[in-house]
């Protein structure tokens, strides 16, 4: 198995040798958590793909950690911590640029996925440094708004591909976000896919079976096709 230097912590789950072409997909934990939680559904996800559960750089306590911090204003609004996000933004694309040549594997074969705040990074990735990647795979997450100034033009989203899924009650990020991340996405030049599922935050059967769909049909080279409502 190849022996992997990044500049985070990280699980890794290999893809089989001698199997199809190798995909790579980064995957990032919410807010609190670690790289162990994302990790149990490496097993899950098509063989072709080399699986990394990363662990955020910010400690908040044994075992539990974060991309950025946040406070949660008076009108529920929140106040994100940038430089923490930047620092974060930027050493998630270090990674996956390194592990992606580590492994041989090209851009195009590369998807950086997460859930809650790890989501937020994922997107936040796509759409800052798209040339790194190939898609992004978003659960119940939502767009900063500070880092839509730094939007890359829109041609450089072609042939990229984006999954946004979102709980219709979900009590931690509400649904409106997810609706403004398509919306955004719409005006791009990408493939958007993924849906509302019944639930709140978390990720339910249904859910990840559709992410699950996705990921074999963009690993296949067949055009997602699932609505973004």
């Amino acid at each position: 198995m190849t022996s992997l230097h990044l500049p985070l912590q990280f699980l890794h789950h290999p893809a089989p040798s001698g199997g199809p072409e190798p995909w790579l997909l980064v995957l990032m934990h919410g807010v609190g958590s670690n790289e162990q939680d994302l990790f149990g559904l490496a097993h899950m996800m098509p063989p072709q793909f080399h699986v990394l559960s990363l662990r955020a750089p910010y400690v908040l306590s044994p075992g539990s950690y974060a991309w950025f911090e946040f406070q949660v204003l008076a009108d529920g609004g929140r106040r994100i911590d940038e430089e923490q996000e930047r620092e974060s933004r930027f050493l998630i694309g270090e990674m996956v640029t390194s592990a992606s040549q580590q492994l041989g594997i090209p851009p195009e074969r590369v998807v950086v996925g997460g859930f809650s705040q790890g989501g937020i990074m994922s997107l936040s990735l796509l759409f800052t440094q798209p040339e790194k990647l190939r898609a992004a795979l978003v659960w119940h997450s939502r767009l900063l708004p500070e880092v839509v100034p730094h939007i890359a033009p829109p041609e450089a989203f072609a042939g990229k591909a984006l999954w946004v899924s979102h709980g219709s009650a979900d009590n931690v990020i509400p649904p409106s976000a997810a609706q403004a991340t398509r919306e955004l996405a719409r005006g791009l030049p990408l493939a958007l896919s993924g849906s509302d599922f019944p639930g709140a935050h978390e990720i339910r059967p249904a859910e990840l079976q559709g992410t699950l769909a996705w990921l074999q049909a963009l690993s296949a080279g067949e055009a997602p096709h699932a609505a973004a409502r």
